[in-house]
């Protein structure tokens, strides 16, 4: 693909990869989760299992495509395959590392990683940062929650370019993906559905950034609300 994939725009530094901004990254994100979605669906009923940044591939619009398919999986197996197979370490959910079977569910939960990825620049695990900072999802979780903390999470390189209300969705959404418990997690077509909400018009493979910061005096009026607005006629990315 033209744009490599997600991994190198995110992590890598210098002058070839230059950071995503924030609405290509929301419009990278609603792609790979309609990628994901398909998989899930009633046509092919597939489960992905390597759900990660180097998967997510993009092409010279940063439309997103997934790749490496070797672990895909057909659901209607989910109950015969007790078997671990090695995935990659930060993407791999709870019920996975604890009884081997993945479902749809585990696929969200490391959308749900990718997502926080995609949110705060950092990889799911570094050990180049400070030791609580080790591993992403542990570290940013309590400040998902709080329209006040999220900005220790959010990239600094995105400074300017976003309403932070926008960004508390996303930090919401990916909170949810990572629930624990699989049952709390929403489907991924709920993913798509609140991704498509958040997409501004006629992105393409410009880098724009339209959005500005709040000030922290708009972030002190801000009332904490983790409630979603209903489902709105989508704008389709080109």
């Amino acid at each position: 693909m033209p744009r490599g994939n997600l991994e190198n725009h995110l992590f890598i530094r210098g002058s070839y990869f230059q950071p995503l901004s924030w609405s290509l990254r929301l419009k990278v994100a609603l792609g790979a989760a309609k990628g994901l979605a398909f998989l899930h669906s009633t046509q092919t009923k597939a489960m992905y299992r390597d759900f990660q940044t180097s998967n997510v591939l993009l092409d010279s619009n940063y439309n997103a495509k997934l790749s490496n398919f070797g672990l895909a999986k057909n659901l209607s197996l989910v109950d015969k395959s007790h078997v671990p197979t090695k995935l990659t370490s930060g993407y791999t959910a709870p019920e996975y590392l604890a009884t081997g079977n993945h479902t749809a569910k585990s696929d969200v939960y490391s959308f749900g990683v990718v997502l926080l990825e995609i949110l705060s620049g950092r990889r799911v695990v570094d050990k180049n940062r400070p030791t609580r900072q080790h591993n992403l999802v542990e570290w940013a979780k309590p400040y998902l929650s709080n329209k006040h903390k999220i900005l220790r999470v959010l990239d600094s390189r995105l400074e300017g370019q976003y309403e932070l209300e926008d960004v508390f969705k996303v930090a919401i959404l990916s909170l949810r993906c990572l629930s624990v418990e699989a049952k709390l997690r929403p489907n991924v077509d709920e993913v798509v559905t609140n991704l498509e909400q958040l997409q501004v018009p006629h992105v393409n493979g410009c880098n724009q950034n339209r959005l500005r910061r709040r000030s922290a005096d708009d972030v002190a009026r801000v009332r904490t609300s983790t409630t979603y607005p209903q489902r709105s006629a989508s704008i389709p990315c080109t």
